[in-house]
């Protein structure tokens, strides 16, 4: 069990929310003005997670905020008040999502050692597109126009690993890719390599909050951001108006680029992915252990400790 002491709360909180807030509040002002960003809005819009939300500070399981009260932490309703102060209670999870959980680690922890992939060229965004003039940022022009886009989906395989970008391709292109993708048999294909995969780290993240450590979530939302950028830069649009210059996919050059930032971007993956099934299986541990009221009290009382230890 780890102990924080008030200061050592406030200096976490301070920290996490400079790492989030900027992109949070950035998403509010938009919204209050009418705007829209294409490429930073998706995390908010894709990713259902409010910006009020991310901004809330958990320390994660097994850790007791001293002298606090839990109406003083960032959501009151999932901490229990200990002797000494208060904590996340991890019985406050739902027991009917213990399954989800259960299917999360072993879905993390199938792509975390399947081999990772590195040929798909983010041709994802150009299937999108195929054979149709309804686009789905009617804004943002297509750099090759719609015949050249077509021709580069049709001139190259398609290998998308990723179902929940193969459900937007468009008709013509589904029959094109590779493997016929689901939603039951995602836990067979998704792989490491793929930004989109990648990318959705944050959601599992935020589908367990506040029970996962806030510096994760802050990695994951990062990685996310990063991941959203690379895929813009390969997508068929031309984003140079929004200051991001293109990733050729269409050339050589641009396919070996590609890679090199796939490679970046998947490595950073395997590490948050490794923090955040850890949550996970401390959180299956812990919601599927259910105490009676005298053992959880008794070891609430035994858990509190007069020193502060850090979070590694």
């Amino acid at each position: 069990m780890i102990v924080l002491e008030r200061d050592e709360v406030d200096r976490r909180r301070a920290e996490y929310r400079s790492r989030v807030g900027p992109a949070a509040d950035a998403r509010q002002t938009r919204r209050l003005a009418g705007t829209k960003d294409p490429v930073a809005d998706f995390l908010f819009e894709y990713y259902s997670f409010p910006p009020g939300k991310l901004r809330r500070w958990s320390p994660g399981l097994n850790v007791i905020l001293v002298g606090m009260t839990p109406e003083e932490t960032d959501d009151p309703s999932a901490y229990i008040a200990v002797a000494g102060g208060c904590m996340l209670d991890a019985h406050r999870f739902r027991a009917h999502r213990i399954a989800y959980l259960r299917w999360a680690i072993t879905y993390l922890e199938s792509v975390q050692a399947r081999e990772p992939y590195y040929g798909c060229f983010g041709l994802h965004e150009w299937a999108m597109v195929y054979r149709t003039d309804a686009i789905r940022h009617d804004r943002i022009p297509l750099r090759l126009g719609n015949v050249g886009t077509d021709t580069v989906v049709s001139s190259r395989p398609l290998t998308c690993t990723h179902y929940d970008a193969f459900r937007f391709f468009m008709p013509d292109a589904t029959p094109l890719n590779r493997t016929a993708l689901t939603r039951e048999n995602s836990i067979e294909h998704d792989q490491p390599g793929c930004i989109h995969a990648t990318m959705d780290l944050y959601k599992f993240c935020y589908k367990i909050t506040p029970f996962v450590i806030s510096d994760i979530m802050a990695d994951a939302f990062l990685l996310a951001a990063e991941c959203r950028i690379i895929d813009m830069r390969a997508s068929p649009y031309n984003f140079t108006e929004q200051r991001l210059e293109p990733i050729r996919i269409e050339t050589l050059e641009g396919r070996e680029e590609y890679i090199a930032e796939q490679r970046r971007l998947a490595e950073m993956g395997q590490r948050v992915r490794a923090d955040v099934l850890a949550e996970y299986r401390k959180l299956e541990k812990a919601a599927a252990d259910e105490p009676t009221g005298s053992s959880r009290r008794s070891a609430t009382k035994s858990h509190c400790v007069s020193s502060s230890r850090s979070l590694d």
